[in-house]
């Protein structure tokens, strides 16, 4: 398979189609749509961990004294998580968090 370095050539890379969509690196609306962004992956990471132990919402949230709608509604992405919660949520699922610089 050969590439057509003329179409590549005309392909905008992520960077730029993001700053066209979102705004430049900085900008209000493109750090609302990283946050989003953040919120969405690591709730998802929590969501795949709660189905891989076959877990329902409901039980998820009566182990970490939350209601069903709360990890419902934190498992779409959209609402922003306390780390607290996080933490207590990541535990019941058995998850080992470990910061790096």
């Amino acid at each position: 398979m050969t590439l057509n370095e003329e179409k590549l050539a005309k392909l905008k890379r992520a960077d730029e189609h993001f700053d066209e969509l979102y705004g430049v690196k900085g900008t209000p609306s493109r750090i609302v749509f990283e946050e989003h962004a953040l919120n969405w992956y690591y709730s998802k990471i929590l969501k795949d961990r709660r189905i891989e132990l076959k877990i329902t919402p409901t039980q998820l949230a009566n182990k970490v004294g939350k209601k069903r709608i709360y990890i419902v509604i934190l498992e779409k992405g959209e609402t922003d998580i306390q780390l607290s919660t996080f933490l207590n949520i990541s535990n019941a699922l058995g998850l080992k968090l470990s910061l790096s610089v």
